[in-house]
């Protein structure tokens, strides 16, 4: 167990971002030091020691395997990618986290109970076709377990919590970050762009 936020940084620092990124699935990576902020505060809270943590949209596995690093008693991956499945199951075993499993699975055949999910779904920062996906997510998740921490653009909160709160789940902590997206695809004309997100941490009622 790590007993700083940094160590659990770097050891996320190590995993690396999808080699070849689909534009159609909004592949970004979060990077290390929001992830172990966000698996920080899951920690404090009580929602992953000991737990089975699911990670919708896992990508090359950073909530995944940092969940186990945390002591999640099962950490699940469940990504439609198979390349990115297999960079990540990779990972887990360089970080000896035993306790993963990653699932190639389109996240509306994916109904396994748990008790926490924590997920980046694509949220929509380039204004694509996959900007109303994190809903679709977030749905999901609150199907699946009583806890959920899930990202989202900032300017969608309001939405976002009334539609957590038509599906019988409410807002019981924010956390805000600065984004950064770097130029990974032909159209990106920036060499990095800082886009505006947040982490809702949900409850179902």
């Amino acid at each position: 167990m790590f007993k700083r936020k940094i160590q659990l940084e770097m050891a996320l620092q190590g995993i690396p971002p999808h080699k070849s990124p689909k534009v159609e699935l909004e592949q970004y990576s979060t990077p290390a030091f929001i992830a172990a902020d966000v698996l920080w505060n899951a920690l404090s809270y009580g929602d992953l020691n000991g737990l089975k943590v699911v990670d919708l949209g896992c990508g090359t596995g950073i909530f995944t395997i940092g969940a186990a690093l945390l002591g999640a008693s099962e950490s699940v991956g469940v990504d439609v990618d198979g390349d990115a499945i297999s960079i990540a199951k990779k990972q887990s075993l360089t970080k000896d986290s035993d306790n993963t499993r990653f699932v190639v699975s389109d996240i509306s055949d994916f109904n396994e109970s748990a008790d926490t999910v924590i997920q980046n779904p694509p949220f929509g920062a380039q204004k694509s076709n996959r900007k109303v996906a994190d809903r679709i997510f977030l749905k999901k998740a609150l199907e699946i377990a009583p806890v959920v921490y899930s990202f989202h653009m900032k300017e969608t909160q309001e939405f976002i919590v009334d539609l957590a709160n038509t599906n019988n789940a409410q807002v019981s902590h924010m956390f805000a970050y600065r984004f950064p997206i770097p130029k990974i695809y032909d159209f990106h004309v920036k060499e990095k762009l800082d886009v505006d997100v947040i982490v809702l941490r949900f409850e179902r009622i």
